[in-house]
């Protein structure tokens, strides 16, 4: 076995994916870990799980001096301050060779396309599009936050969805299936319950992206407000998309869907591609060849091959 290796994180909400890869590109171990997303997890967790990592990748490369670069990809790490503290953590678990530390975006385009160049628009929870050309411009659009953002995502469609309930019920549109739907999941019986649902101080954002699934059956049912909300999440991913394409000249190419509300949902996934092609006609829509961890490691194993 080579004794030259890198390894890829992708720093996920809840937990971390790691692929270790040797100098010919080729995976040698993968596993997962806990989280190490610093927005989301106290100092200390983090600490523990990336400790914790870089003591697997020592035993998996044989020590980690060869090791020879690593790449973290995480969210919220655009924040200077967020990325040196993971780089500390790092450096503090004995890890000395070549790092680098970006946002999962960039990550999950590498994996995704199994290249560096094009674009990737993750709808997920969140939402976000990323891109880059051949001649190494990049630009993202989206991705937030879900107080002022993150339209077309999982957290925007359970809301909207929360949201046909509620004027149903006053009769500002026609009855829905929607009502009956998300009644069952929440097990509670009328508008009273939901508003107690939105506003407990234990709902999360991820509570109310958990409604999303519930746009498809009713859509299936052809419901006016579920498919005018199809509709509305898919023209805000192509207005997430129109701005990466224009500024990078990326009008062809390929374009990786990524996150669940593109993978899981047809309606939406085929509202999106027949805005897309109507704007985009040479564009190509795929879905992601490797995951985000994948991705990370072949960004570590081009900048060792740069050094």
């Amino acid at each position: 076995m080579s004794k030259t290796f890198v390894a890829g994180l992708d720093g996920g909400g809840t937990k971390t994916a790691v692929v270790i890869m040797d100098e010919n590109g080729a995976a040698v171990d993968s596993f997962v870990s806990g989280a190490i997303n610093l927005n989301g997890q106290q100092e200390s967790s983090v600490r523990n799980s990336l400790h914790e990592i870089i003591g697997r990748i020592s035993d998996v490369c044989g020590g980690l001096e060869y090791c020879k670069h690593l790449c973290i990809g995480a969210a919220g790490v655009s924040h200077p301050e967020a990325a040196e503290r993971l780089e500390s953590i790092v450096r503090e678990a004995g890890y000395a060779s070549g790092l680098t530390v970006t946002g999962d975006h960039v990550t999950a385009l590498n994996g995704a396309l199994d290249s560096p160049v094009g674009m990737i628009v993750i709808a997920g929870t969140g939402s976000i599009c990323y891109g880059q050309n051949a001649s190494g411009q990049t630009h993202r659009t989206g991705g937030f936050g879900y107080l002022i953002d993150d339209e077309g995502s999982g957290y925007s469609i359970g809301r909207d969805l929360l949201r046909a309930v509620v004027r149903a019920e006053d009769g500002r549109i026609a009855p829905t299936v929607i009502t009956a739907m998300v009644y069952e999941q929440l097990q509670v019986s009328d508008v009273r319950q939901i508003v107690g649902f939105v506003y407990d101080k234990n709902t999360n954002k991820k509570d109310i992206a958990a409604l999303a699934p519930i746009l498809s059956r009713a859509s299936a049912q052809g419901d006016e407000a579920a498919l005018a909300i199809v509709n509305q999440s898919a023209g805000a991913l192509v207005e997430l998309v129109a701005p990466v394409a224009e500024r990078l000249h990326l009008r062809t190419g390929e374009l990786a869907l990524a996150g669940s509300v593109l993978q899981c949902n047809k309606e939406v996934r085929e509202a999106f591609g027949g805005m897309l092609r109507q704007r985009y006609p040479e564009l190509v829509c795929t879905l992601p060849k490797h995951d985000a961890a994948r991705g990370a490691a072949m960004i570590a194993l081009r900048e060792f091959k740069l050094v």
